[in-house]
């Protein structure tokens, strides 16, 4: 075994295990010590509690360092599609053990939190990643893809702010329901129409060809498969805002209404 391959199964092995620690372990303790409302949550909302908070430590792990890749490491940017980068591998490695984690958490707690388009989008993301871990190819696009996973803390933090009850149009939860849409929005969804502009761009070069067919229909259909659930949840987060939108502005015409200033 060379020293890139103990590196990214160390990195997989070490992510895993310490997702495995924050569900079982870390984020009871601190959790309870941060949100006095954890306490009081049935056992069932602590397992997705405890799920989304290794949900949303991932996003911020691989999301930014995603970020920092994208900006500033040359290998990865030279050459999008052979650019053999080791910072892509170390966080699509550390991606790679969060997926494995918490598939397994999804299927041993599947009453409680199991969702098949998780189980879709986890098995789909391994599947490409597998070809940037084994094969060095597609570093740049699998460290983009990653960080679509700057808009998970908002969508997280939302279902956070349910679970401690907190009112519908308190100041905390309008304002990171505007965060979540617009982070969506831009991180999954602007997103879409230049990566595919991109991807035409190559097709019939001589590195596309190089890649063979199973890594061309693979590039292609997984990417589909992830930006078309990206559309899915885009459309219900839409929903959930011009619902609460159309809300606000009943509340606001029924206060007005009580104060005799209705105009």
């Amino acid at each position: 075994m060379d020293t890139n391959t103990k590196l990214i199964f160390s990195t997989v092995f070490t992510s895993f295990l310490t997702f495995q620690l924050l569900f079982y372990f870390i984020s009871f303790w601190f959790s309870a010590k941060v949100s006095p409302g954890f306490n009081s949550l049935s056992f069932e909302k602590k397992i997705e509690w405890n799920s989304r908070v290794g949900s949303t430590c991932h996003s911020l792990v691989v999301g930014l360092f995603g970020l920092y890749i994208l900006i500033f490491d040359e290998v990865a940017k030279a050459d999008p599609l052979w650019g053999d980068s080791s910072l892509v591998k170390v966080n699509i490695s550390i991606a790679s053990g969060y997926l494995i984690s918490d598939l397994l958490i999804l299927i041993l707690y599947w009453k409680v939190i199991g969702d098949k388009y998780f189980i879709i989008h986890h098995c789909t993301a391994l599947y490409a990643y597998h070809f940037v871990l084994g094969d060095g190819v597609l570093a740049y696009i699998g460290n983009f893809r990653l960080l679509a996973e700057l808009s998970s803390p908002f969508v997280n933090q939302r279902w956070f702010f349910e679970a401690l009850k907190y009112p519908k149009f308190s100041k905390a939860n309008v304002i990171n329901g505007i965060l979540m849409t617009v982070v969506f929005f831009i991180v999954r969804i602007v997103s879409i129409p230049p990566f595919y502009g991109y991807i035409y761009s190559v097709i019939g070069t001589e590195a596309y060809i190089r890649l063979g067919f199973l890594i061309q229909c693979s590039w292609i259909f997984t990417c589909a498969i992830l930006d078309g659930m990206n559309v899915m949840w885009m459309i219900k987060i839409t929903k959930g805002c011009i619902k609460v939108i159309s809300l606000l502005r009943q509340e606001k015409a029924k206060s007005s209404l009580q104060n005799g200033k209705l105009d």
